[in-house]
């Protein structure tokens, strides 16, 4: 008990607001893509305009990683620092951590596109052909592994144990995450080829 309690402090607020923030973010998004696929809520408040309803979307999404990221970077701060890399790597591998995070989710943005990033296949505004250059020809999950990749970074720069643990937590929030997305989206696009395969056959006939 008294290793644990000498790299994590479970008494500090910000770090049950950090977890709970790291949850939050990727259900609820799970939650309310769903809702618009099934209802078209944002864009029913949009005028019916699927695109700015997604737009709106992305920009919540992205405020509120910011936001997430804040507050990971606030709780760690109040958590216990311990020497964990040696000089010099305790700088090299946080600092090339970070960096090939950050392609993965560039790339991953700039490959997808706004709308292909930021659940615009729930809005019904689906991509044509399946992306299958950098970074998906390395990673399945580019953009997921590439955020942990970062927090991971984070707290060996910070040199806070209490990261790596949230790091592994990030992990497992965003397997379960992508259990629900990953076949959503697969149902999404598998719709849009029997309606194609439809269409097709009324034509023929």
């Amino acid at each position: 008990m008294d290793t644990l309690s000498s790299i994590i402090d479970t008494s500090k607020r910000s770090l049950l607001v950090s977890i709970l923030t790291i949850a939050f973010n990727p259900t609820a998004w799970n939650i309310i893509a769903r809702n618009e696929f099934h209802n078209k809520t944002i864009t029913r408040i949009f005028g019916g305009n699927a695109r700015y309803g997604c737009y709106f979307l992305a920009l919540c999404i992205f405020t509120a990683g910011i936001l997430r990221d804040h507050l990971y970077q606030k709780a760690l701060f109040e958590q216990p620092r311990v020497k964990i890399l040696p000089e010099p790597l305790d700088t090299v591998i946080p600092t090339a951590l970070f960096a090939l995070g950050q392609t993965f989710v560039i790339t991953s943005t700039w490959a997808l596109g706004i709308t292909g990033t930021f659940l615009g296949d729930y809005f019904g505004i689906l991509m044509d052909h399946r992306v299958e250059g950098f970074p998906f020809n390395v990673l399945r999950d580019p953009m997921y592994v590439g955020s942990t990749m970062c927090f991971a970074a984070t707290a060996l720069w910070m040199e806070r144990p209490a990261g790596l643990l949230i790091t592994v937590y990030v992990y497992i929030v965003y397997l379960i995450a992508l259990r629900f997305e990953g076949p959503f989206t697969d149902m999404i696009y598998s719709q849009r080829v029997t309606k194609k395969e439809a269409d097709e056959s009324k034509k023929e006939l």
